[in-house]
């Protein structure tokens, strides 16, 4: 009997002696852990490529320190190891209370995950056990202790790598909580699948523009979407979810032609281009916006086509040094009312017209410069020798932040007229703060 008990306690020693016998093992090793699990979740996240940055730069830190801190034991390699680790810690309390706003893709508060959670509970362990391992030097002897809590680590650590590489971020802004975030090469909005790598619009007179679509196929599937709105920024992934009343196709649709207006407008950016090509300013700029249009395009076979569209939007400097492309304007041909516009975008977007302008030429008959010179009468007439045009439905596809969101007309004269009964939009669910408007 006492042979077999001497057996098993020589082989309990022998596994106790080959775990690790200090307790900066188990800094190094709970720090090597916590940036395992950052260095998973880094594919979740591809779509802010400043959150990628952030992942990656954390999970370099840790994996290093926590190497590092398996072979070294000086006061420097400690003190090192508690400061970032507390930091990354503060970091992480932050994110899921309010949002870190100056990082793109965590600026929401999402709430705590399992993979999360544990990578910062292990950074605590690592701050901890590496002040333990300064203050109390003592307790590096309890081999069996450090040895179980190292092997807890790396058994822990596993499912919450798994855990974090496979985290959905389907409905949500990637470590944000926003939903359907979107990658304009091949985007996805939950069930919503659109590829913008070469988008086209239809211009058929016989198909009329249900919705901006791509040279691939869309699928769309009508979930409702129930998560919140995010301002519309043109240099990020479109989103325009939020809306109540606004079906996934109606959302994809207005997305689309956004996007292939971002795409292919640029083009246009100069205006003595624009020019060369057959769009002339009206006049206008003194608005603050000056309106170039190609009156060949409005009853041509071609609608919200940024390719060939109907007028373009530069926004004047105040000191008249140079104008600046923000807008498409897409005009509809006279077989369009407002009661009867493409279905595009739903609630998102409002059609208007403009009934009470007054030009200096008449582009059907007429070869002289059209500008515009003045408002009609309370008769809705022009006096001679000024004339009123057709009354083409138009709508605006801004290229650059607007406080109304991407579809926002012009204020005051430049408005336009919606439909009656209407109440003008602003989109403020998807309009940038701070932006001109």
């Amino acid at each position: 009997m006492s042979v077999d008990t001497d057996l098993s306690s020589s082989g309990v020693r022998r596994i106790f002696n080959w775990m690790p016998g200090s307790v900066m093992s188990l800094a190094g090793t709970a720090s090597l852990a916590a940036g395992a699990i950052h260095a998973a979740a880094v594919g979740v996240h591809n779509e802010h490529p400043q959150a990628v940055r952030v992942f990656v730069a954390v999970a370099v830190f840790q994996l290093a320190w926590g190497a590092l801190a398996l072979v070294r034991r000086g006061v420097a390699v400690v003190g090192v190891g508690i400061i970032g680790n507390l930091a990354l810690i503060g970091g992480w309390v932050m994110a899921k209370t309010g949002g870190i706003q100056f990082v793109d893709g965590l600026e929401e508060a999402e709430g705590a995950q399992f993979a999360d959670t544990l990578a910062a509970v292990f950074a605590g362990v690592a701050v901890v056990a590496a002040a333990v391992a300064v203050l109390r030097p003592a307790l590096g002897s309890r081999r069996f202790l450090t040895g179980v809590a190292v092997l807890s680590v790396g058994v822990l650590a596993v499912p919450a790598m798994v855990s974090a590489g496979s985290h959905s971020h389907a409905g949500h802004d990637p470590a944000s909580g926003d939903a359907a975030a979107h990658d304009h090469t091949t985007e996805s909005t939950d069930t919503t699948v659109h590829d913008h790598s070469s988008p086209e619009v239809s211009t058929s007179s016989e198909d009329p523009p249900t919705e901006a679509a791509n040279d691939d196929e869309i699928v769309h599937q009508h979930d409702v979407p129930v998560v919140p709105p995010k301002p519309y920024d043109p240099t990020k992934p479109i989103d325009l979810s939020g809306v109540e009343g606004v079906s996934l196709e109606e959302q994809a649709s207005a997305e689309n032609l956004i996007a292939i207006t971002l795409l292919r407008l640029p083009k246009f950016a100069d205006p003595a281009v624009a020019e060369s090509l057959g769009w002339h300013s009206i006049g206008d700029g003194l608005t603050g916006y000056e309106h170039y249009i190609n009156w060949d395009t409005i009853e041509d076979d071609q609608w919200l086509d940024p390719d060939v569209p109907e007028a373009l939007v530069y926004q004047v400097a105040r000191d008249g040094s140079g104008k600046n492309l923000v807008s498409a304007m897409f005009m509809l041909p006279g077989s369009y009312t407002l009661d009867n516009v493409p279905p595009i975008g739903g609630d998102l977007v409002q059609w208007h017209i403009h009934d009470n302008l007054c030009f200096t030429a008449d582009p059907a008959v007429s070869d002289d410069p059209v500008r515009v010179a003045g408002l009609t009468s309370s008769d809705g007439t022009c006096g001679a020798p000024l004339v009123k045009l057709a009354e083409n439905v138009m709508l605006h596809v801004w290229i650059t932040p607007h406080k109304c969101g991407p579809f926002a007309a012009l204020e005051g004269a430049g408005a336009g007229q919606i439909k009656p009964g209407e109440e003008r939009l602003c989109d403020h669910a998807h309009g940038s703060v701070g932006t001109f408007g």
